[in-house]
């Protein structure tokens, strides 16, 4: 049974930092890319960064120099370092695998940047 399961969310204030972790199990994920996506209320869902079975990372513009995405193959966990966040980065943060055939979802994790 696939699994993968977010924590480290919650409320901080602008400019303070959170880090992110995403458990998974049920599948091989050495071989997956995985990747952070965040959904704010009313909005899509958007890329926050990704890391491939390889190391090489992506991030979207707007994290590029605050976030950090890594991996720890032998946990079977993704991580998510969050720095000098902002009120604009309220949102529910979801974890993805993804390889050639199959793409897989977390629950997610809430986010909330507010004094």
């Amino acid at each position: 049974q696939v699994q993968l399961v977010e924590s480290g969310g919650g409320l901080v204030q602008p400019g303070g930092s959170l880090r992110l972790s995403c458990a998974a199990s049920g599948f091989t994920f050495s071989s997956y890319t995985m990747s952070w996506y965040r959904q704010a209320p009313g909005k899509e869902r958007e890329l926050v960064a990704a890391i491939t079975s390889g190391g090489s990372t992506n991030y979207a513009d707007s994290m590029k120099g605050r976030f950090t995405i890594s991996r720890d193959n032998a946990k079977n966990t993704v991580y998510l370092q969050m720095l000098s966040l902002k009120p604009e980065d309220t949102a529910v943060y979801l974890c993805n695998a993804l390889n050639t055939f199959y793409r897989y979802w977390g629950q997610g994790t809430q986010v909330t940047v507010s004094s």
